[in-house]
Parts: C-alpha cells; structure tokens; sequence
C-alpha cells in the first residue's frame, strides 16, 4: 500500500515519546506514519481532519533508520552457504531475527564454496521486500571464490579459483548464474579481474576488493573499471605501508575517476578491528564507511562448534576461529552491537552516525522528511526505520 486511494484508507500510527533522527539531529517529537509513509501532521490535521488511529509509545528509543547489512553468512544455526532443498526458510528466519538488532535489509553472503553449493543456493535467494515477516533481501554476496590463497582468511583453500582465459564465461560457469546476486567480493591481482570487474559492473553488479594482496596501483586500476567497494577494510588484505599503501590507500587515492566514490566496509565488533584503526579510516574518509556484521551462522548460539560452508568455527566468548587455528571466522556480534562498539570507539554522537550507517550501505545519503518512505520492521518497505536504544 503505497500511494493514492489505498494508503489514504490505511491507519495512520503516532510514534510518541521518541526521538527522531533528522538532518543528522535527533529531535524530540512524535512521528507520523500511514501506508509506510511519513506524513506532515499538520497537513493531516488541517486538510485531511484527520488524527491518530493509534498511538504508540518508544519508551524513549531513537527512532531511526533501519540497518543494512551487506555482509552477513547467517546467523540463529542457518548457514547461507550450505546446499538445502529448503534455503529460503534459513533465509527468512534471520530475516526475522535481525529485526530486533535494527536491520531491515541485508545481503545474505556465501563464502567459497563448490560449484555445487552456488548452483543450487543462489536460484533459491531472490530478492525480497521487507515488512513484519523480516527484513528485505537486497540480493546476494558472493565473497569468493575468485581469491587471494595467502588472504585466504576463513575461506577453504581447495575451493579456491582463478579466472581462466575467458573469464566472464568463468564467473557464469562457476556461479551457475547473476540473477539474484548484488555484490561480488574478487581479488583485483588475480589474472583477467579488470575484464570481469566491467563485465560485472555492467550488469549492475557491485565489485567489492577483498581477500587480496594487490598493492594500491592495482587496486586503483579496478575502481577505474567499476569496483566500488572494499570488503571489510583492513582484514584479509595487506597492511597499510608507507610507501605502498595497498587497497587501504583507496580511502585518499587521488587517482580515482571523477565523481566515483569509494565505500569500505567495517567489522567494528571489538574483535577484528582495533578502536585506533576505526578512527583512522573514519577520519579520513568518513562519508565512505559501512559497517557490516560479517555475522557467522553462530550468531546468537553462543560456545561451542558450528559451521560456516565448508568449515567447522569454534566459538569461544565474543571470538569465532576456524576449529583448530588461531583465523577468525567472521563474527558473533548482530548490527546494533556494532553501531554501539563504533560510538564508543570513535568518541562520535548517536545522531551522525546512524544516519551514516542507515545510508551508507546502498551508497548514498538519504534524508528522510514528510511524504519519503518510511521502513519500520512492522511497516512493508525496504528503506529502512525502526526504534533502536544506544
């Protein structure tokens, strides 16, 4: 229900005791909604005769918009890259479980898997709307199998791939399909990458860097083909050096084309990434940053062995390994546990970044007024708002 008769005739909900994010501020006043739209109350007041169907109070929650999550592998005991008759149902449960941390769109990510794991997952994770069911499917992540073998990280080694000679033919081939896919995590070294990156651009597909050792001239020659993203900044990548940067170097790069804006994601968990390092990024590209969960099918099990693909991860406290090494695996920390760690890292109030970490994740600022949709996790749009305590 979204415009005309229809959302005329549906209820119109007060939020009360609240404060609203706007403009980076958060003010103290009530917010109107019908039909998942925000309404200007005195429009609706003097023109319409209209007042509340119903009231509801936030106990004093920001009400803000709502997370996404780019980077998420599972979470609640579900798997996303493990082959099932039933996929879809793993997907809507967390879905419906990272309403109460905030999100209210996400990409759900496969690490790298057999080909058989691609060809029978991905057909079965389209996109979807949010709404009360959970929230809404952007479209899948696919971290790897075009890595680097000595940034690796948790990804298992014997599914690794390069490109062969015609390398977009390749993708397809080991993917089994694009459809339903949004991002695509590559290694720029790796041979034929530039190729695949304009191929993949083309189609409207998200190029991120990650798992890769390239240093910071390679990683300039993918943004010029059409990377714009860079997955988990820092982790799986070479470090930051002086005189070759790397793809760290891409937050300051002055070589990047004109009006292309570089984003990087971050896992401000406590675990994979040191508070000092989230300032520095932060400040020196700060409309850039996303934070992402990198959530692994353990998220909300607590201790003990659990999966992630191929792998076995060993969760002990607030840290996943591959069972066996000392190689993270990913996260056990939901969305808003990040937002709140970064707040604290970073000295910075709620107001800013949440409406960094709202917008960021599909690659722009949005600002949200009276007649702009709204996205509640009880209301059916995918913009994303809902009542969150920091």
């Amino acid at each position: 229900m979204r415009g005309g008769q229809g959302a005329a005739r549906a209820p119109v909900i007060q939020f009360t005791n609240c404060r609203i994010l706007r403009g980076g501020a958060l003010l103290r006043e009530d917010l109107w909604v019908r039909g998942g739209r925000i309404l200007d109350p005195e429009k609706l007041f003097f023109e319409e005769r209209r007042v509340a169907d119903e009231q509801r109070d936030c106990g004093g929650c920001i009400l803000a918009p709502g997370f996404i999550d780019v980077q998420i592998n599972g979470g609640f005991g579900v798997d996303f890259s493990q082959a099932s008759e039933d996929v879809g149902s793993g997907v809507a449960l967390v879905a419906r479980r990272i309403l109460s941390h905030g999100v209210t769109s996400f990409c759900p990510t496969l690490v790298t898997s057999p080909l058989e794991v691609y060809h029978k997952v991905l057909p079965q994770i389209p996109v979807k709307s949010g709404g009360p069911h959970g929230a809404g499917v952007l479209g899948v992540h696919l971290e790897g199998p075009f890595i680097s073998r000595e940034k690796r990280g948790a990804h298992p080694e014997a599914h690794l791939r390069s490109f062969e000679a015609d390398a977009f033919q390749d993708v397809l081939a080991t993917y089994g399909g694009l459809d339903n896919v949004r991002i695509v995590t590559l290694a720029p070294e790796l041979g034929h990458s530039q190729e695949v990156i304009r191929a993949l651009t083309a189609l409207g597909i998200c190029v991120s860097l990650g798992h890769s050792v390239a240093d910071l001239g390679t990683a300039e020659e993918a943004v010029q083909s059409g990377a714009t993203f860079i997955t988990h900044l820092f982790n799986a990548m070479l470090p930051f050096h002086h005189r070759d940067p790397g793809i760290v170097g891409l937050l300051t790069s002055d070589r990047l084309p004109a009006g292309r804006h570089i984003f990087y994601g971050m896992i401000a968990d406590g675990i994979h990434t040191n508070p000092a390092a989230l300032r520095i990024a932060h400040r020196a590209h700060p409309k850039g940053l996303v934070l992402v969960t990198d959530a692994v099918p353990a998220l909300g099990l607590g201790n003990g062995r659990h999966t992630l693909g191929q792998q076995e991860v060993e969760v002990d406290g607030l840290t996943a390994y591959v069972a066996g090494t000392n190689t993270l695996s990913g996260s056990i920390a939901p969305m808003d546990t990040c937002v709140r760690h970064f707040l604290q890292a970073t000295g910075m109030w709620p107001g800013s970044r949440l409406q960094e970490v709202a917008s960021a994740g599909e690659g722009g600022a949005n600002q949200q007024g009276a007649g702009t949709q709204s996205d509640w996790p009880w209301s059916h749009s995918t913009q994303g708002w809902g009542p969150v305590r920091l």
